[in-house]
């Protein structure tokens, strides 16, 4: 079966920066949602979209931390939202809608990683409802802002959805909770949120991408052991960095942002990227790529 999931050539690699793929674009006039946005890689995508020119907006669930996080970011709002709260996200959009804007870029990159076992809603697990049900809901809710002027959608995922497909006949753990299994499979539906959006919202002007940011020490690594961290060779006994391979934050956020705006991707959407470029399907042996049951359309 043919596969779009094929490097472009892109021009940037592992190594470059959100401002780099940003080099010479100009977003005056656009508007920008970025949850997550006052914290970690969405933190440099939010200052890397404003520096370019773009209104961001950045909803967050503790929003005066929120606001102190971007102060002195011109072009930069806060809101609040809180995604495992439907409720929140609802009252978010409703406000949102009410201005009368329309939605050039959305970045899902709110998330929350390998958390102890948590139940939020109706006994949702966490990771599945804060990485993938609050952002459905998110998206859906604005989706007349997106239809009016055409938009790009980015949901940022993980090569952790090669942990695991969809778990259909037990998505929220209710026989036995791993926290590793159940981040790997809100990554997975990252990926198949972004196919299905596509799919559905092309012919109005929407597109829809998947990202891998690479390896990053982040806020999200704020549920592991420093020892657990060092065993896996993240960090040495100082807590310093000790893999080569791990990104800056800028270098981290630069495939969400090359994503949301590079025209390299016009006309182009349903796809998984990754170091600033789509990615290949993943091979036995080979880093990275994309396992076919993130990007299967009837999984999607």
């Amino acid at each position: 079966m043919q596969t779009p999931q094929h490097r472009i050539g892109s021009g940037h690699g592992a190594r470059s920066t959100a401002d780099d793929v940003l080099d010479g674009i100009d977003l005056s006039g656009s508007t920008a949602i970025v949850t997550g946005g006052h914290s970690g890689l969405g933190l440099e995508t939010t200052r890397a979209l404003a520096a370019a020119g773009a209104r961001v907006v950045v909803p967050a669930r503790r929003r005066a931390a929120a606001q102190e996080a971007v102060k002195g970011i011109d072009g930069v709002e806060t809101d609040d939202l809180d995604l495992s709260d439907l409720d929140s996200v609802r009252g978010f959009a409703e406000r949102f809608l009410a201005s009368g804007r329309e939605i050039d870029i959305l970045v899902n990159s709110a998330g929350v990683m390998a958390c102890p076992e948590t139940r939020v809603g109706p006994g949702w697990e966490a990771q599945f409802a804060v990485n993938h049900l609050g952002h459905y809901a998110l998206v859906n809710r604005l989706r007349p802002a997106l239809a009016r002027g055409g938009a790009r959608v980015v949901a940022v995922s993980s090569g952790a959805h090669g942990i695991t497909g969809m778990r259909w006949d037990d998505v929220h753990f209710e026989r036995g909770y791993d926290r590793w299994q159940a981040y790997g499979q809100a990554k997975t539906a990252n990926v198949l949120f972004a196919v299905r959006l596509d799919a559905l919202g092309r012919d109005a002007g929407i597109r829809a991408f998947a990202v891998h940011p690479g390896s990053i020490l982040t806020p999200l690594q704020r549920h592991l052991a420093k020892e657990e961290m060092v065993e896996a060779g993240w960090i040495d006994e100082n807590g310093d960095p000790a893999d080569p391979t791990f990104k800056t934050p800028g270098q981290g956020a630069a495939t969400q942002v090359w994503a949301a705006t590079s025209p390299r991707l016009a006309g182009m959407g349903g796809v998984y990227c990754e170091d600033c470029d789509v990615a290949e399907p993943a091979r036995e042996g080979v880093e990275g790529g994309v396992h076919a049951h993130a990007t299967d359309p009837a999984e999607a």
